[in-house]
């Protein structure tokens, strides 16, 4: 294997034993180390001095006494400048950070300046970790829980619009039509639709139809971060999807139950959230498997 080839490898940390043994004996060897280590500590604002030709010519002549072969020097340096670029390149290209959360499934995801955050199931959440420190900035499709540290500006950015903080605790829901941000602590600012609103602590701020509403909070966070659905007035229709969802299960029911539901019912027992949401109303229900079936009547 040549020395282009070694070398190359070497970048990429693919090198087998006997290859490292071959690349350390190279002569300009520990000259690519000292690349690399002046590489991790290079940015672009930084301008790097290079000495003289005379300068370099003097200490070439200090080493040797020899006649020095200057095709052989020549080539290593345009050698060392090309793997230096190509590291410049590597170390200063854009690290784009995603994760993306299945059904029921919740990830607690801590971002560079120890900001958490607890990303809800079918959601997705995406940021520029090589550029956080100047630009704290991410992007949001679906439901998270928000836990950050105070410092610059924090945004997170939605398709119905802009979330802004400093240091606070908020919920962002942005998935199909609903959009909605509640406030624990601090304060938040939205911007949507060439508007903008404050949101204080204990307070959420809905948009629903192009038109944004404000209104009272009174819960120190989520209940999804308690794996809790919860319901107000909601139809009994939409609580069986949302418990088919959480439970990955068939619900069979009767078709003409036309009830409103006000409550809640946990996530990690089948048999007590059925219970949730089934005795408010005389409901009998059996568990055949993956399938449920509710019907009306004492058992």
């Amino acid at each position: 294997m040549n020395k282009e080839q070694l070398v190359i490898k070497w970048l990429n940390n693919d090198l087998t034993e006997e290859e490292s043994k071959a690349f350390n004996a190279l002569e300009d060897a520990n000259l690519y180390k000292e690349i690399i280590e002046e590489a991790q500590r290079f940015n672009g604002n930084t301008h790097a001095k290079v000495e003289s030709f005379d300068a370099l010519d003097e200490k070439l002549v200090s080493k040797s006494n020899n006649s020095i072969n200057w095709v052989k020097v020549v080539s290593s340096i345009a050698a060392i400048f090309i793997v230096g670029f190509a590291l410049f390149t590597f170390l200063n290209k854009d690290q784009i950070s995603s994760f993306q959360t299945t059904l029921a499934q919740n990830e607690v995801i801590t971002l560079p300046d120890n900001s958490t955050v607890n990303l809800n199931e079918l959601s997705e959440l995406q940021y520029n970790n090589s550029k956080w420190d100047t630009n704290r900035s991410l992007d949001l499709s679906g439901e998270a829980f928000f836990d950050v540290e105070k410092g610059e500006r924090f945004d997170v950015n939605t398709p119905f619009g802009i979330v802004s903080v400093l240091g606070t605790e908020f919920n962002v829901l942005s998935r199909d039509s609903i959009f909605k941000v509640s406030c624990y602590e601090g304060l938040v600012q939205v911007a949507y639709n060439n508007n903008e609103v404050k949101i204080p602590a204990g307070t959420e701020f809905s948009l629903a139809l192009g038109k944004g509403i404000k209104s009272n909070i009174a819960i120190a966070e989520p209940y999804w971060l308690k794996n809790m659905s919860v319901f107000e007035n909601a139809s009994f229709e939409d609580v069986i999807i949302e418990l088919e969802k959480q439970y990955n299960i068939e619900v069979q029911h009767p078709s003409d139950l036309n009830i409103q539901f006000t409550g809640a019912f946990e996530h990690d027992n089948l048999k007590n959230a059925l219970k949730s949401i089934s005795k408010p109303f005389n409901l009998t229900y059996k568990i055949d498997t993956n399938k449920v079936i509710i019907t009306n009547g004492e058992n």
